[in-house]
């Protein structure tokens, strides 16, 4: 192959590449100064080594995580900052909020209080069971209950917000969305935390929807989503997809770039990457990393 060949074979590749994987000074940096890492990543190895699977997270690059279960799991708090990586945020036992009457399930005043005592100016309610969002006005009493306590968290100097999956999108009564009910019934108090992949699957444009939402939008999960793997047709959690829907940022087909400038754009505080299932979620977490910094 002759120099000019050559360049119209590498211009043609670069043409026919998906935009996310085009090369990497194309990637948006903005937030790799603070970037994190959703733990629930790494549960099952936090399981067996608390502090050598955080310190792995931390030579790799990341900048802060984002724990989960709080205040019921909080050992990854104190060995993150131990390590020196930063805890900003967390995800909650949501019943705290919306079945405080549940076993095992602390108050969510006891919740702010220990949020406080670890300097966390975040925390997330991760979902909405079942039971709890049978029908649109299901969702509005979600929405009340967590108004509510987004006026308490306030009152302690913590922003609260949702964090969505997918079954937030699909078409209820008359074709309206759970997630339409909580755009409309939340506060200015109550914001979200937006997952881009499920967003995806949701059948919305993770950017648009950031935009759109403006400054309610406080944190942003970047996931992506492997071609060509067959779905479920009702999708629940990651319980409901195979391990090789999700991919590392960069290797799927959901385009992380505009994510990233809606959240520039919106104000987002944060992002994190997650990835919820793997096969080596460790070398999962590098590549999305190396993608978005290299």
């Amino acid at each position: 192959m002759n120099r000019s060949q050559f360049l119209q074979s590498a211009a043609a590749s670069l043409l026919s590449a998906p935009f996310h994987s085009l090369p990497a000074q194309q990637v948006n940096r903005v937030y790799l100064d603070s970037i994190g890492l959703q733990l629930y990543t790494l549960r099952h190895l936090l399981k067996e080594d608390v502090v050598g699977t955080i310190k792995a997270v931390k030579d790799m690059g990341y900048k802060q995580v984002e724990p989960y279960e709080f205040p019921k799991y909080k050992k990854p708090i104190e060995a993150a900052r131990d390590i020196g990586l930063s805890v900003h945020s967390t995800h909650i036992q949501w019943n705290s909020v919306l079945n405080p009457s549940a076993p095992d399930t602390p108050a969510f005043a006891k919740v702010l209080e220990e949020a406080r005592a670890a300097k966390i100016k975040h925390l997330v309610i991760p979902t909405i069971e079942p039971k709890d969002r049978p029908t649109l006005d299901g969702y509005k009493r979600a929405a009340e209950k967590m108004n509510r306590a987004a006026t308490e968290a306030k009152a302690a100097g913590i922003q609260l917000a949702y964090h969505n999956h997918t079954f937030e999108f699909d078409p209820m009564e008359g074709g309206k969305a759970g997630f339409d009910v909580l755009m409309e019934e939340f506060s200015a108090d109550m914001l979200f935390e937006v997952d881009a992949f499920w967003v995806h699957l949701g059948k919305r444009d993770p950017a648009k929807l950031i935009r759109s939402l403006k400054s309610r939008v406080t944190q942003v999960h970047l996931k992506d989503l492997s071609a060509g793997v067959k779905l479920p047709e009702k999708i629940e959690g990651w319980w409901s997809l195979p391990v090789e829907a999700f991919a590392s940022s960069g290797d799927g087909i959901i385009p992380v770039n505009p994510i990233i400038e809606a959240a520039k754009e919106a104000g987002v505080q944060y992002c994190h990457v997650e990835q919820d299932l793997s096969h080596d979620a460790l070398a999962s977490i590098r590549r999305s990393l190396n993608y978005l910094r290299s």
